[in-house]
């Protein structure tokens, strides 16, 4: 322990995730907090019985009192330490993901409770969401351009995206804005051999979902020579994997004007304007009008937002997921393919499932699993930090009951 540095212990049975991998502990797990500290320091955190358990940083606004940062107690957590887990992290992604456009950092699955970092081309886009990452963030963001620098990769600007309501339960204030010179926050990228303007600046969260990269790319197989509907298209992306693999047509639809505008602007740097269009619409309305006229595609994807944000809210999500899959599957012409998702980690792999077979009941088809996958591997999924498994993704062949 640093000398003067408080020391966090834990009930007797408190830490039960911590000791099972995980990075968090909440504010009913604790016993006392000896010493004097700040909101945002790092503190010795001590099991009941006296054993020291490592460090992390505190935070009393937060009902995640605690996230670690090292297990190891006489661990300093200065910028030596910071650029170690950087440029394991590079590595990591280096080994595991095309690294032209990824996440660098993604939170507690890397070891740096609270903070996103993705990498657009040249680009990075910082979202910080915990007090005491927050006040290492400058140095983490030199650490990424010195590592990433060593492997002739040079990083031209940095925006920061800290404008998660989460902020607020953390007290801090939400923040956007350039970190060091400003520069064109509208940045082109290709993955999978498409073309992209993100606006990191306006775009959903960090611009631009990185997470179903290799999801978009096991749909492409399946769209040469098919009419292909993708619901909740954001900016385009899997309706312009569709398009580039070759589909005869492809209708994207999202509820959002600016994401549709950005959308028809990747069409149009993709040269598929004569297959591939877009259309404002709430998705829920859309679909049944689809139905209601007798459309039928070959595939239908479906790419919702969370529609869960908290488990208060699990009963109404389970209802919007098992209407749009409902709705999706009438859509698909007998023998074609269903791709569908939940990014909300709430929704636990085992209801989704559930919920997409009463779905498929409904409608009176039977699904065929093509195959289940996740999220790409620069998010890595931390076995007992269950936030780091969010992204359901399956591909079902759709078959008639008859």
């Amino acid at each position: 322990m640093e000398k003067n540095e408080a020391v966090v212990i834990l009930r007797k049975g408190g830490g039960r995730s911590l000791k099972e991998g995980g990075l968090w502990i909440y504010d009913n797990e604790i016993d006392t907090v000896c010493g004097a500290f700040e909101n945002g320091d790092v503190v010795a955190v001590q099991d009941f019985d006296g054993y020291l358990l490592g460090r992390g940083f505190i935070n009393e606004h937060s009902r995640i009192r605690v996230r670690m940062m090292t297990r190891d107690s006489g661990q300093r957590i200065d910028r030596d330490f910071l650029k170690t887990r950087v440029r394991r992290a590079w590595d990591y992604r280096k080994k595991t993901v095309d690294t032209a456009s990824c996440r660098l950092i993604f939170g507690e699955a890397d070891f740096l409770p609270g903070i996103v970092v993705d990498k657009f081309s040249d680009v990075l886009v910082v979202e910080s969401l915990a007090l005491g990452i927050d006040r290492m963030k400058t140095d983490i963001i030199a650490a990424l351009r010195e590592v990433l620098a060593e492997d002739g990769v040079y990083i031209r600007g940095v925006y920061e995206r800290s404008d998660a309501k989460v902020r607020l339960q953390e007290g801090m204030e939400r923040y956007k804005g350039f970190i060091g010179e400003e520069f064109d926050t509208e940045v082109e990228i290709v993955e999978n051999g498409v073309r992209y303007l993100v606006d990191v600046k306006d775009g959903q969260k960090t611009g631009f979902f990185l997470d179903q990269k290799y999801n978009r790319l096991a749909v492409q197989r399946l769209c040469k020579g098919a009419s292909v509907l993708d619901c909740f298209t954001h900016t385009g992306s899997f309706a312009l994997n569709a398009g580039i693999a070759g589909a005869e047509s492809v209708l994207g639809v999202d509820a959002s004007a600016s994401a549709v505008e950005q959308a028809r602007k990747n069409a149009v740097l993709n040269g598929l304007t004569d297959t591939v269009s877009f259309t404002c619409a709430d998705v829920f309305d859309f679909l049944p009008a689809l139905e209601a006229q007798g459309a039928q595609f070959d595939v239908v994807i479906l790419d919702p937002p969370a529609f869960t944000k908290s488990r208060s809210s699990v009963k109404g999500a389970v209802r919007g997921y098992r209407e749009i899959n409902l709705r999706g599957m009438r859509l698909v012409r007998d023998g074609g393919f269903l791709a569908t998702c939940s990014c909300s980690h709430f929704m636990t792999y085992e209801l989704f499932s559930q919920t997409i077979a009463q779905a498929a009941r409904a409608a009176h088809c039977r699904l065929r699993q093509v195959e289940y996958r996740t999220q790409a591997a620069d998010h890595p999924i931390l076995w007992n930090a269950d936030e780091s498994y969010y992204l359901k993704f399956y591909i079902f062949q759709v078959v008639s009951e008859r």
